[in-house]
């Protein structure tokens, strides 16, 4: 399989991640009345796998080696720590990190010698069953409890244990868990219903009344299953099963009449059918191919004995574990290592989409679109011609052909991708598909129906909610991680295929840990930095100008929701000082305080075109409230830019920014200009002012800054229109909007695209600033006051 390796042992690294934490509410459920705690279950190939359990004799308490790193008054420690097992678990990524599964290890342990003798081929397999019973006699995800889930794993590992005859007390406490819980089956989601079990529980219930099982085959609760069952064989066209490769193929096992010599045509490249071992023992057992059984020893093999339901899922893996760290804000950490999974993505992306391997022939819109996005957020060429694969005749999105109902998350992962990457000259179908997804979304949204059939999240309605109501061009870094952060479900998430299903590596509890410890280390520094800003304020009596300390908030607010990073204080202070400033200069102009004095003006025209020492000299010439304002000028200028250099660009950003508003009699309120003046004091504060110098201006640059100052100029007009209540019409609201969203798709298309010519970072400086003027004009006041306290003031837990 390409060189995808598992490790023969746990890192430290790999064992941390891979610790799962229990949803005690299902658990409890569950098992009703029995006291929980926590106890190492069981090692195997790499995977350190935790389970809370009821009172076991060979049970062991200990604490989560997590908690090791939990020092007070050590949090950069703390954080390092971390940050660094993180790294080495995502530099140990093989073919991803994911839970067994019972049922698919049950159907490998029913194959037989294949050299005429008697007993199992994988008699590995059949240790692992005996090592995996639950308390209650189960076998299945012992943290959340699905009926369907249980049922399938226990039935199929029941009958393991019954054909070879072992085990047999194992094997009647799991066939009397059955027993009592198939009435149950009614009880589970119909959202949650596992990929197939209509038709793979039925033909089980077969199996184990072949081997001499009592089954309730008649029970009430099993009439539902039988008939979705006949339904689903009746529309199945035998021939596309067999010619075409298909979600179907998932499923082999529960499917009669099968062509096998026709069936052999779609077989994977590595021996199995869709990289599952069910499917492909149920091959082996019916034909002896030779493919199959490589695969199937190889998985044997690498996880002691047991299978996961689908494997490798390396490229699946590899695309999620960016998206969550992005979304937690812990990016910038893990550059080298989010570059490399992209790679990866990128070599195995095709204009037919991608799936959950490099080789997987069923391509599905879930990982397509995730990597669609990604992609070109990240720089790469991928054009708009996979997602024509995933739309259907009647102008529907699917997540591949013949599914039986939506799926809430893949199309929220649909309307990001449409909504976040889209460019200019795309083809209709990434407009087709916003609107499509959309659409769909609000419904189910209103409908209170936001379970899903892939993922068990608590925090998915919030997440499609928050995504809904603020579109990307209106969605700030930190406040989207703010959100994230109770969204994001760490090791309580499960997902959903013919078995529930863990993805350790981007599904855990270290993620959340470092997040929320970094997170509430930037809350620590925005306090202590707001605080020296406040008192700036008021040392410059700027309050005299219309700078309150709302708006003196507001500015330090848009300036650290998109610059957030330990190390760029700088850049975020320089950011809300010249929004501060320009604020009070245009808030003179524009309500013809009395303090805009043509003496003013000139102090601010000399403060601009002097040496930087023209306060100092003529300080007696004005009055103490317009020395306030030309000194916190003259702090901003001189004090925040690193050098002459950078002070002598930041003075010219300034005054041309001075000339344009007192050109256009101090009807600057557009922003187009003012947005252009942040841009080039962050950079010039960062020390990237080479790029914002006016002789070196690459024409990329100068795109840039023309799609920045236009979109903040239309949003700035049409915020003023409002303010005013001029008469402006829905139309020319509308037509506004869809100007605005035009220019935000050239701008974004300007800034991911990859060129050597101007950092990225520069470049996404522009969307920044831009973004903040987006969501200003989307948002609220109240809205904004809400996130400005829970991003900067309310403690994350």
């Amino acid at each position: 399989m390409q060189g995808l390796t598992a490790p023969a042992a746990a890192s430290p690294a790999t064992a941390l991640l891979r610790r799962r934490t229990a949803g005690t509410q299902q658990l409890q459920h569950a098992l009703p009345g029995r006291a929980l705690r926590w106890r190492r279950e069981r090692s195997h190939h790499g995977f350190i796998v935790e389970a809370r359990q009821s009172e076991a004799p060979e049970a062991v308490a200990h604490k989560p080696v997590v908690e090791k790193t939990q020092h007070k008054g050590e949090p950069t420690r703390h954080i390092d720590e971390m940050i660094g097992t993180v790294r080495a678990s995502l530099r140990e990524m093989g073919g991803g990190d994911i839970s067994f599964s019972p049922y698919d290890t049950a159907w490998v342990a029913l194959v037989k010698k294949l050299d005429g003798g008697e007993g199992p081929q994988f008699p590995s397999c059949i240790d692992w069953i005996a090592n995996n019973q639950l308390p209650d006699g189960s076998w299945g995800d012992d943290a959340f409890f699905l009926v369907q889930d249980r049922l399938i794993n226990t039935l199929a590992c029941v009958i393991a244990l019954k054909t070879w005859n072992v085990h047999s007390d194992r094997c009647n406490k799991g066939l009397s868990f059955v027993h009592e819980n198939i009435k149950r089956l009614p009880e589970d989601d119909e959202n949650w219903m596992l990929a197939g079990f209509e038709t793979i529980f039925p033909t089980l219930l077969e199996m184990a009344k072949d081997v001499g099982l009592d089954m309730p085959c008649d029970d009430p609760a099993l009439q539902d299953i039988y008939a979705k069952r006949d339904l689903k064989l009746a529309k199945i066209p035998k021939d596309v099963l067999h010619s075409v490769p298909t979600a179907l193929l998932l499923s082999l096992e529960g499917m009669p009449g099968l062509d096998w010599d026709r069936l052999f045509k779609l077989q994977s490249p590595d021996g199995s059918f869709l990289s599952s071992a069910a499917p492909t023992a149920y091959a082996l057992m019916q034909t002896g191919n030779k493919k199959c059984l490589e695969y199937l020893t190889d998985i044997v093999h690498k996880f002691n004995g047991g299978a996961p339901f689908v494997y490798p899922v390396e490229l699946y893996e590899r695309i999620w574990v960016v998206d969550r760290l992005e979304r937690l804000g812990l990016a910038s950490y893990f550059r080298a290592e989010i570059d490399s999974n992209l790679a990866y993505a990128y070599r195995h992306w095709s204009d037919e989409g991608i799936g959950f391997t490099w080789d997987c022939m069923v391509k599905d819109i879930d990982d397509t679109v995730m990597g669609f996005r990604l992609l070109r957020q990240h720089g790469y060429h991928v054009s708009t011609e996979a997602l024509k694969h995933f739309e259907t005749k009647d102008g529907e999105f699917v997540v591949y052909r013949g599914q039986t109902n939506q799926s809430v998350s893949a199309m929220y992962n649909l309307y990001r991708a449409a909504d976040q990457a889209a460019f200019p000259g795309d083809d209709g179908v990434v407009r087709r598909a916003k609107a499509y997804s959309y659409a769909f979304l609000q419904e189910r949204r209103a409908s209170g129906d936001l379970n899903d059939k892939w993922i068990i999240s608590s925090g998915l309605p919030s997440e499609v909610a928050y995504g809904l109501d603020f579109p990307w061009k209106a969605n700030l870094p930190r406040v989207e991680t703010r959100m994230y952060l109770e969204q994001y479900g760490g090791s309580d998430n499960v997902w959903i295929g013919k078995v529930l299903h863990r993805m350790h590596l981007f599904n855990n509890e270290l993620f959340l840990k470092l997040a929320k410890a970094d997170f509430s280390n930037f809350q620590r520094q925005c306090r202590l930095e707001w605080q020296g800003l406040k008192r700036w304020c008021e040392k410059n009596n700027l309050e005299m100008y219309g700078v309150t300390p709302q708006s003196a908030m507001r500015a330090y607010f848009l300036a650290a929701a998109n610059i957030f990073e330990p190390d760029r204080a700088a850049e975020r202070l320089g950011w809300a000082r010249t929004a501060v400033i320009a604020q009070a200069i245009s808030s003179c102009f524009l309500s013809s305080n009395a303090y805009a004095t043509d003496s003013m003006l000139e102090g601010l025209i000399g403060e601009l075109t002097s040496d930087g020492h023209n306060l100092a000299r003529r300080g007696g010439n004005y009055s103490t409230t317009e020395n306030g304002l030309l000194n916190a000028l003259h702090e901003l200028i001189d004090l925040s830019a690193p050098g002459k250099d950078a002070s002598d660009n930041l003075r010219e950003a300034w005054k041309t920014w001075l000339m344009e508003l007192t050109t256009n009699g101090g009807h600057e309120s557009c922003g187009g200009n003012t947005a252009l003046l942040l841009v080039r004091t962050v950079e010039i504060c960062s020390g990237r002012h080479s790029s914002a110098n006016q002789n070196l201006k690459p024409a990329e640059y100068s795109q840039l800054e023309k799609l920045t100052s236009s979109i903040c100029s239309k949003l700035g007009s049409r915020s003023l229109s409002q303010v005013n209540q001029n008469g402006t019409t829905m139309e020319n609201t509308e037509n506004l909007e869809q100007q605005v969203d035009q220019e935000m798709q050239e701008l974004a298309q300007c800034v991911f695209k990859s060129r050597d010519a101007i950092s990225r970072v520069t470049k996404q400086t522009f969307l920044h600033v831009t973004r903040s003027y987006c969501y200003v004009a989307h948002s609220s006041p109240e809205t904004i006051d809400s996130h400005i306290s829970k991003v900067i003031f309310e403690d994350v837990v």
